[in-house]
């Protein structure tokens, strides 16, 4: 019996569940669900060690506003296709370079991206990480970017596409190293303490 709550890596073709389970990232053979990818499997959930970040509807994304158009903005948001924001889908004016954190409202088939709720984000850093490892750096129930937010007293917003951003007055330089940690370090057990013990330190 395979134990869906295990916190393994696995690689393509193994097995996850005896069972057809609805898993990203993996796929049904007679009647038993089996990995497409290297990754973490861990609660369910199959979480890619590498990547490129692939668009799905309601992901939440930080992105950088790249072009301004008549009826909206094009958005860079580490993707290889076209991301636009809709100048009604926001209240105020972008300008290029502006950050803006935002939900992908569609994908069509061929990979054009609508973006929407848009909110400009205040100055601070962009880092780019792995976007299979972004759900760690949230954690579970955000337990991790909340860990971080405290200990640095910084605003931080992790992009499922790989972009964090990084604002306020508190030790942005000491945020962005533990996130570096996190991304080094994601397959490992033990890492949210490793990580708290790391930001003691450092304070």
């Amino acid at each position: 019996m395979i134990d869906l709550a295990e916190n393994r890596i696995v690689m393509p073709g193994e097995l996850l569940s005896e069972k057809p389970e609805r898993i990203s990232y993996a796929f049904v053979d007679k009647g038993k669900t089996y990995s497409t990818v290297v990754g973490l499997f861990s609660e369910g959930k199959l979480v890619p060690l590498e990547g490129p970040y692939e668009p799905l509807p309601d992901d939440l994304i930080v992105g950088i506003i790249s072009e301004v158009k008549f009826s909206g903005y094009s958005v860079e948001i580490n993707a290889p296709y076209v991301s636009f924001l809709s100048s009604r889908e926001i209240r105020e004016r972008y300008e290029m370079g502006d950050a803006v954190f935002a939900r992908v409202d569609r994908v069509d088939e061929v990979k054009n991206i609508d973006i929407a709720d848009a909110k400009k984000l205040p100055v601070g850093r962009l880092v780019k990480v792995s976007s299979v490892k972004i759900p760690r750096i949230i954690g579970k129930k955000n337990s991790m970017i909340d860990m971080l937010k405290s200990a640095t007293a910084c605003d931080i917003y992790a992009g499922r596409n790989g972009y964090v951003w990084i604002a306020g007055k508190g030790n942005q330089t000491l945020a962005e190293k533990a996130i570096r940690m996190i991304e080094t370090q994601a397959h490992t057990h033990g890492l949210t303490d490793r990580v708290a013990v790391y930001l003691k330190s450092q304070q």
